[in-house]
C-alpha cells in the first residue's frame, strides 16, 4: 500500500520508526512492539525494508498496514521516520544508510541493533521459560489433584513438606500454609525425628541416600486406636544428577490387608473344620473305650492302689481329650443360623443365669447394666447364647476371687448397631496374643483348646456382625460384639 496513505493515520506524539532488512530478526521484532504496552514514549513500525523475497513476516507487516518496500532509497526518503533500525549486518547498506538519511533521523546501526537482538533474544527465552514453568507447574498441580487419590507430599532433603496435594489436607483437615515447612515425620507420625527402626523404616532415607524409587509399609493408628496400614513410596527428584528431594505417595491398603487376612482366615478355618471333622470321629470312639476301661479298672481296686491313681490320671486325660475332641466337632459343624426376633438384653440375663454357678464357686461377681429398650433383633438365639456363655467363661477362668465380670448392652444408632460387652478384672491377654485370640488352636490357657474364641468369632461373623477384644495384662479385658439392626424377612432365615 502506498506510504502516505499510511502516515496519515500516525500520531504525532509516536516514535516512528523504519526497519532494515527482514527475516527472523524482524518478525521477532514486530511481534515484541505488538505485545510491550510503552509507558513513557510511543513507538511504532511504520515501514521495513527488505530485498529478499516475500517472507511470512513482510506479508504481516503488510497486513498490519505497514509500509513495505525493496527499495532502500524509498525508506530513506520518507519524511515522517523518527529512528532508522539497521538489522542487515551490510556494511555497504550500513554506509548508505548513513551517507543518505537524513540528519533529523536517528540510527540504529548493526553492532546496536546486535545488541537490541540479545535483549529480545533474552526477553524471549524467558518468556518461554516462563510460559513452559506455568506449564509445568499446571501438569504438576493436575497431577498430584486430580490423578491422585493417594496422599502425596513433595520432600526436600532435610525432610520438610514443599508440598502437599487436596486429598492429604482434607483428610488431615489442616491448611496448606500450617502444613508447608513442618516435616514430614511430624505430620505423619507425630514424632520428633525421622522414622526408623523395624517398625517404621523411612523410605525417604533410602530413596534420597541410593537416588533411587523406595517403599516400605507403615502401620498407623486411626481415632478409634485401630491399625491402618499404609504403602508408602518415594521417588528421588533430581537437580544436578543429586536426589534434592522426592515426591511420597502414601496408599491405604487397610482394606487389602484386612481382606487378605480375611481370605487367609477362612481358608484356614475351612481347612481346620474339614480336618477336625474327620480326626473327631475317628478318635472319638478310641477314647471312650480307653475311658471306659480305665473306669472298669478302678471299679475293682481299692483307691489305695498305687495304679488306682494312675488309671485315674487315664481317665481324666481321656475326658480332656473328649473335650477337644467336642469343640473340635462344635468347630467342624459350624451350621447357619436359624434366626428369629430376639430381646438381646433378655438373652445376656439367661446366659448369666446360667454361669453364675461357676461364678460363685470362684467368688467372682456379676453386674449388669443392660439397655431395657433395645430393638428387637433376628439371631439364633442358641448361637449367641453360647458366644456369651464362652467369653463368661473365660473371663471367670481369668479373675480371681473377689473380682468381677460386667455385662453391658446398648444400642448405636449411627452405626445401625447393638453392642454386647463382656468385661472381667482379670489378668488381661498379652500385648502380643490379643491379635490371634479369634484364631485356632490358638490359646494362653494350659488346658484350654484355644477353639472357644474361634467358635465364638464365626458365630458372630454369620451373624453379620463383629467381635473385638481390648485388654490391658494385670487390669482386665473387654469383648465387644457388635450385631446389626436389620428390618425385612431376608435376615430372619
Amino acid at each position: 500500500m502506498p506510504y502516505t496513505s499510511f502516515m496519515g493515520r500516525i500520531s504525532k506524539d509516536t516514535l516512528n520508526i523504519a526497519v532494515i532488512g527482514g527475516g527472523e530478526r524482524f518478525d521477532l521484532l514486530l511481534a515484541r512492539f505488538q505485545k510491550h504496552a510503552f509507558q513513557e514514549i510511543h513507538a511504532a513500525v511504520v515501514a521495513v525494508f527488505d530485498s529478499g523475497d516475500e517472507s511470512s513476516a513482510l506479508m504481516k507487516a503488510q497486513e498490519l498496514g505497514i509500509f513495505v518496500t525493496k527499495d532502500l532509497k524509498e525508506i530513506l526518503h520518507l519524511k515522517d521516520v523518527d529512528l532508522i533500525v539497521d538489522l542487515t549486518g551490510d556494511e555497504n547498506i550500513s554506509q548508505r544508510i548513513t551517507q543518505e538519511k537524513r540528519k533529523a533521523v536517528h540510527l540504529i546501526s548493526w553492532q546496536g541493533a546486535r545488541l537490541l537482538w540479545e535483549f529480545l533474544l533474552s526477553d524471549d527465552l524467558l518468556e518461554k521459560t516462563q510460559e513452559s514453568l506455568a506449564r509445568t507447574k499446571t501438569l504438576y498441580e493436575a497431577a498430584i489433584n486430580a490423578f491422585f487419590h493417594e496422599d502425596v507430599m513433595l520432600i526436600g532433603r532435610d525432610y520438610r513438606i514443599l508440598d502437599i496435594n487436596d486429598t492429604m489436607l482434607k483428610k488431615i483437615g489442616l491448611t496448606r500454609d500450617s502444613v508447608l515447612g513442618m516435616h514430614c515425620y511430624e505430620l505423619s507420625h507425630g514424632r520428633d525425628k525421622p522414622c526408623d527402626g523395624k517398625e517404621h523404616p523411612c523410605p525417604l532415607t533410602d530413596c534420597l541416600s541410593t537416588g533411587k524409587a523406595s517403599q516400605t509399609t507403615h502401620i498407623h493408628r486411626d481415632r478409634q486406636d485401630n491399625p491402618c496400614y499404609y504403602s508408602i513410596s518415594c521417588y528421588p527428584i533430581f537437580t544436578n544428577n543429586e536426589a534434592e528431594g522426592a515426591v511420597e505417595i502414601s496408599k491405604d491398603i487397610t482394606k487389602d490387608i484386612l481382606l487378605q487376612k480375611k481370605l487367609v482366615e477362612q481358608q484356614k478355618l475351612a481347612s481346620v473344620g474339614q480336618l477336625a471333622a474327620g480326626v473327631a470321629h475317628e478318635i472319638n470312639n478310641p477314647l471312650t473305650t480307653i475311658l471306659t476301661t480305665a473306669m472298669l479298672l478302678q471299679e475293682d481296686m481299692d483307691e489305695d492302689d498305687p495304679n488306682y491313681q494312675e488309671l485315674e490320671t487315664i481317665s481324666k486325660e481321656t475326658l480332656r481329650c473328649r473335650k477337644i475332641v467336642t469343640s473340635l466337632l462344635d468347630f467342624a459343624r459350624q451350621s447357619k443360623p436359624v434366626k428369629a426376633l430376639h430381646d438381646i438384653s433378655g438373652i445376656i440375663r439367661e446366659s448369666m443365669a446360667l454361669t453364675r454357678k461357676q461364678a460363685a464357686f470362684k467368688d467372682v461377681n456379676f453386674e449388669s447394666l443392660l439397655s431395657e429398650d433395645l430393638p428387637l433383633i433376628h439371631v439364633d438365639k442358641d448361637q449367641i447364647q453360647q458366644c456369651l456363655i464362652n467369653l463368661v467363661l473365660n473371663g471367670i477362668e481369668a479373675t480371681d476371687s473377689g473380682g468381677t465380670i460386667i455385662f453391658t448392652s446398648r444400642m448405636i444408632p449411627e452405626r445401625g448397631e447393638i453392642e454386647i460387652t463382656v468385661s472381667d478384672t482379670g489378668r488381661g491377654i498379652p500385648e502380643n496374643a490379643s491379635d490371634r485370640v479369634f484364631e485356632p488352636f490358638f490359646t494362653t490357657k494350659q488346658s484350654g483348646t484355644g477353639l472357644g474364641l474361634a467358635i465364638t468369632h464365626g458365630i458372630i461373623q454369620q451373624h453379620g456382625g463383629t467381635i473385638d477384644v481390648k485388654s490391658k495384662p494385670g487390669k482386665g479385658t473387654t469383648f465387644g460384639i457388635h450385631l446389626p439392626i436389620r428390618k425385612g424377612e431376608e435376615d430372619a432365615g
